[in-house]
């Protein structure tokens, strides 16, 4: 029951790095590599809404940031030209809900942090017009538009360019990722937002105190707005002691956010890095900034898509109704980006 629960859903992804890996190789294997590597794992998790972060490591930065983000948008449009069968590259709802109806895994490109741009953000819209559908503003340190969650004992906001940036996003239909915004800087944000936001990859704080996680109070605000909170499966983010490193304590966690924010709003941002991290930095991973947690760390059985129907199979034993399982699993975050890319 629970594999066909499982198969009938509409699985989204908000967070999956895969594009850091299929960037690494020569262009010309670029939709060779996708196909053969993480297509097989998509279609076995059911992942249909795929959200494809761009994330510019610091080796990049700052002089090579701009074109390493122009290459890495690049490789999605031709993973998706060349896999035209397989996947569509969706810029609307519309496009979204006709990959979804034609069996096609639905793809969303998204910003993580933008490095490149800096403070300039008149180049938004040329990300917009690039095919950007969801952003955010930091990543673990400071940049010219806010600081990340790393830096939360500056109790800074956004900055002036980064009040620009938000506004600038609403306008164009780019949905606001607070995902790694530091918690002064997603209290500015809940001030100014007038559009519904996404944490696209944050767990919560009641249960683990890291400040990656999302306080209730968070949780509440993003869920006034009409967002949806997506819970990251990174371990370090669910429990402070290995021996909580499991797929029950992932449950604990969207139960939590379930229980606060509203079943409406939460979703699954499960952040799979390990597969590649081994693949394209070994032996990871000191440079990258991670601080204090073990980026190639997993819960059992989730290093990757291939294991999202142990998801579905812990929330049924956990006597979670269908219908709330199929908003956990992809129909919340459906409905936000449906609402949103219009």
């Amino acid at each position: 029951m629970p594999l066909d629960l499982h198969r009938r859903a509409l699985v989204a992804d908000t967070h999956n790095d895969l594009l850091i890996a299929v960037a690494a190789r020569p262009p010309h294997r670029w939709a060779s590599f996708f196909r053969d590597q993480w297509l097989p794992q998509l279609r076995e998790g059911g992942v249909k809404l795929q959200v494809l972060p761009v994330f510019i490591d610091d080796a990049f930065r700052p002089e090579g940031a701009l074109r390493e983000t122009l290459r890495m948008i690049e490789c999605a449009h031709v993973i998706a030209e060349g896999n035209a069968d397989a996947v569509a590259l969706c810029t609307d709802a519309a496009q979204i809900d006709a990959a979804l109806a034609e069996g096609r895994i639905a793809l969303v490109l998204a910003m993580e942090s933008m490095p490149g741009l800096d403070a300039s953000v008149e180049l938004i819209p040329t990300l917009h017009r690039l095919g950007v559908r969801v952003a955010s503003i930091a990543h673990w340190g400071r940049t010219p538009l806010a600081d990340g969650s790393g830096e939360d004992a500056t109790g800074s906001g956004l900055t002036s360019h980064g009040v620009a940036a938000l506004k600038e996003m609403e306008r164009l239909g780019i949905v606001f990722d607070i995902s790694h915004l530091g918690a002064s800087g997603v209290a500015h944000v809940l001030e100014l937002a007038t559009r519904p936001l996404i944490a696209t990859h944050s767990s919560a704080r009641a249960l683990r105190d890291h400040h990656r996680n999302l306080t209730d109070e968070q949780l509440r605000a993003v869920a006034a707005t009409g967002g949806v909170v997506c819970v990251n499966f990174v371990p370090d983010f669910l429990a402070d002691d290995p021996a909580g490193f499991t797929l029950d304590r992932l449950v604990d966690h969207i139960e939590h956010i379930a229980a606060v924010a509203g079943v409406d709003h939460v979703g699954l941002g499960p952040d799979f890095v390990r597969e590649v991290l081994t693949d394209t930095t070994p032996p990871c991973c000191e440079e990258l900034g991670y601080g204090e947690i073990d980026p190639l760390a997993t819960l059992p059985g989730l290093e990757g898509p291939r294991g999202l129907p142990l998801v579905t199979e812990a929330l049924v034993a956990r006597g979670v109704e269908e219908k709330d399982i199929l908003k956990i699993l992809g129909g919340n975050v459906h409905r936000l980006l449906g609402e949103a890319l219009r």
